[in-house]
């Protein structure tokens, strides 16, 4: 397996970062990772699976967090193995990194711990990749300060800048396409995360709600302005996802809104 890279990426069509939110069952990630896997394939797309260990960042006590840290860990490793592909999960915290470290390919700082310097440090030490989720409150420019602590711990990790969306209000974010040219300026891989990105946070409820029918809106422009990856969250029946299942793409739309992607980047190549 070969993680995209500047070079890689500048001769072939965007990778894409896709898998559930959460990691709920092997069964699921398998299923998922395998549909994901075949359609890249074909289409010569570089693909990440995409799965959290654990939801730290929940806004209610009695919100699922997962199903145990080690045995989602190790259905990341099994998937990762059994396809050939790289793996992406979050870190939360220091402590967290050389644990996830040993089952997968890239760590994921996010958005809201995105200036942590110690998490930052320990997720370089690893050596594995580092994806680094835009905060929310942040420019694209700011984001200079968070690449520079990874590499001043690790001068060759490979790190990629992920941009989720600007808050906008209490309970909104909204898409500021400024910032992935901003990001790509630092020399590094650029990622539009199309799901998280159209979430409506930090609801009177206590769910959070989103926007899904805007996901092709979104890639469409984030691959028009030059994004490097794509991040999308995907499930089979967003419905029932226990994470972030108002913002999901049901798993059956990927593939065609791929074929689209495509030619938006070869129109623009």
């Amino acid at each position: 397996m070969q993680l995209p890279s500047l070079a890689s990426i500048g001769k072939g069509p965007f990778f894409l970062m896709a898998g559930s939110c959460a990691i709920e069952s092997n069964d699921l990630a398998f299923e998922i990772a395998e549909r994901i896997h075949l359609m890249t394939q074909s289409m010569g797309i570089p693909y990440i699976f995409k799965g959290s260990y654990r939801k730290a960042n929940r806004t209610k006590i009695d919100s699922f967090t997962g199903i145990g840290d080690i045995k989602a860990l190790e259905i990341l490793k099994a998937v990762g193995a059994h396809y050939d592909i790289p793996t992406v999960t979050d870190i939360h915290e220091s402590g967290e990194a050389a644990m996830a470290a040993a089952y997968v390919d890239v760590l994921q700082i996010p958005a809201f711990l995105c200036r942590q310097t110690d998490l930052l440090a320990a997720a370089a030490q690893t050596g594995k990749a580092v994806n680094i989720k835009k905060g929310q409150f942040m420019s694209g420019a700011s984001m200079k300060f968070a690449v520079e602590k990874v590499l001043h711990e690790n001068p060759n990790a490979p790190v990629y800048l992920t941009d989720r969306g600007n808050s906008f209000g209490y309970g909104d974010l909204v898409v500021d396409y400024r910032n992935l040219p901003e990001m790509s300026a630092f020399n590094v891989p650029v990622i539009m995360d199309c799901t998280h990105s159209l979430q409506r946070p930090n609801q009177g409820s206590g769910v959070t709600g989103g926007q899904p029918a805007l996901i092709e809106t979104i890639a469409k422009a984030a691959i028009a302005v030059g994004a490097d990856g794509l991040f999308i969250e995907t499930h089979p029946n967003p419905s029932v996802a226990k994470s972030d299942g108002a913002n999901m793409l049901p798993l059956d739309q990927l593939e065609a809104l791929l074929e689209k992607l495509l030619k938006v980047r070869e129109a623009i190549a």
